[in-house]
């Protein structure tokens, strides 16, 4: 089965949670794991054992709005409430942003997203979601410290070449330019983190940076 790569909704999709939306297609624009960790309200690691098909409300004009919902068996949050989680609700349909992920219970998944006024968590295909197995081990350890370390840090994406940070508080992803993949080394092994100065720097190794590190470390 395919990775959902990390990925945020541009404006060519509005996604309401309130109100259904006819659109011919789901529009996102890669980002580095570490940003999408920052931009979700919640991140777990779980495995979805169901799914059905369920009202979450009317629209304006009175019609029901229809989501599916995953059941869920949370294995580790790693950001979000003090309690587990176990369902989460998308789209029903890819055309807007729905997802659809593996209901056997066999598989882990890696799934981020965004709660509602009422406390229920939501993703899409703009969210990190990704299968457990197909992530590095350095983003798995940067899942409980170093992203969050990094969340007041600005991950630049390099578009063209030549392309530079604008601010001291930038890293500049160069995947796309450098390996001609979105997801490189640096979305694979790095994480961008603030440093003693102020300036942010990516940063790659098992444990957490030390405090005063100034450049790219490798302990």
């Amino acid at each position: 089965m395919l990775s959902i790569k990390v990925v945020l909704c541009t404006l060519t999709v509005l996604i309401l949670w309130g109100a259904e939306m006819d659109v011919d297609a789901c529009s996102c624009s890669p980002v580095h794991p570490q940003q999408a960790f920052c931009n979700a309200d919640i991140v777990i690691r779980a495995k979805v054992v169901g799914e059905k098909r369920v009202d979450t409300g009317n629209d304006i004009y009175g019609n029901p709005i229809k989501r599916s919902q995953y059941d869920v068996k949370q294995i580790k949050m790693f950001k979000g409430p003090d309690q587990d989680i176990d369902a989460i609700f998308t789209a029903p349909s890819s055309a807007m942003c729905g997802v659809t992920l593996d209901t056997s219970g066999k598989m882990e998944y890696l799934i981020s997203g965004k709660v509602d006024a009422s406390g229920k968590m939501h993703m899409t295909l703009c969210d990190y979601i990704t299968p457990w197995d197909s992530m590095s081990s350095t983003q798995k350890k940067s899942l409980t410290q170093r992203y969050q370390m990094g969340c007041e840090c600005k991950i630049t994406r390099c578009h063209t070449l030549p392309c530079s940070i604008s601010a001291p508080e930038e890293c500049l992803w160069t995947d796309l330019m450098m390996e001609k993949q979105m997801y490189g080394s640096q979305a694979n092994e790095y994480a961008c983190v603030k440093r003693a100065d102020g300036s942010c720097s990516w940063y790659r190794g098992v444990a957490p940076p030390k405090k005063e590190f100034l450049d790219i470390e490798d302990p």
